[in-house]
């Protein structure tokens, strides 16, 4: 059993306090930047219109994310409370929400440049999962998104929650979501997939979706919805809803012809 009780802060210069959580967002956008930039973009023409895409990534995130938050998981009480919506160092981010903001910009930067959105999308999502990574240790050390109670012997208690030993739920998605998702889409890189715009995009919405949905029942819903239909929670619903737009995706983007 492992007792959390860590500082959600990671530097405080005078009274700026810099948290864990917006230092997980600064760290994954910049490797995933420079993976893409150092590994993945051959094309020296498209390797700087890239750098120009990631402001309009970098927007999608943010915004996405915390419109996401607000309508998915806590519309009552923004809906009362307008002008907290914009104090987003209180926390509150949704990730299918910041998802959506990566692909309504992809398709306006795409569109500005008469290219294919999936040509940024496809990169994106080769990458996320190291941003996702580093998302869910902060969530782990903010003691966050935690677990339902368990008596297994790698239980986590976090002092800042209650004495109960909880399933640290941030960690199996870590691993899940951030480090095999990672080695998955890898590999069907390195099957070529990517020569076919949108096929890695569905394989990461689908397989994403997948380890979020089987997680969340080992994970306590946010304490403003609780479960839902079917006693689901609310990121199960979306996930199910993924699961099928990325099914979808993959057949239209699928010739059934081999890739070499």
């Amino acid at each position: 059993m492992f007792i959390n009780n860590f500082d959600p802060v990671a530097i405080e210069i005078f009274s700026l306090s810099i948290r864990w959580y917006s230092l997980s967002y600064i760290f994954g956008i910049l490797l995933g930047w420079l993976l893409c930039k150092k590994i993945f973009i051959k094309n020296v023409n498209f390797s700087e219109r890239f750098d120009d895409y990631i402001t309009y990534l970098i927007i999608g995130i943010i915004v996405g994310g915390r419109l996401g938050y607000i309508i998915f998981y806590n519309f009552n009480y923004y809906s009362n409370n307008f002008f907290d919506i914009f104090k987003i160092w209180e926390g509150g981010m949704s990730f299918h929400g910041g998802m959506i903001g990566i692909i309504i910009s992809s398709v306006i930067f795409a569109k500005k440049n008469n290219e294919d959105s999936f040509l940024y999308m496809d990169l994106v999502a080769l990458v996320a999962p190291i941003g996702i990574f580093f998302g869910r240790l902060s969530n782990f050390i903010n003691s966050e998104l935690y677990g339902v109670p368990t008596e297994v012997p790698w239980s986590v208690i976090f002092i800042k929650v209650d004495n109960l030993a909880r399933h640290p739920s941030q960690l199996y998605e870590a691993i899940l979501e951030g480090i095999i998702l990672f080695i998955i889409l890898l590999y069907f890189k390195k099957k070529n997939y990517i020569k076919k715009p949108g096929l890695i995009s569905a394989l990461f919405l689908i397989l994403y979706s997948i380890f979020r949905f089987a997680i969340e029942f080992l994970r306590v819903p946010d304490e403003q919805l609780g479960y839902l239909i079917f006693n689901l929670s609310m990121g199960q619903i979306i996930s199910i809803i993924f699961i099928l737009l990325g099914i979808v995706l993959f057949y239209f983007k699928h010739d059934n012809k081999q890739i070499n």
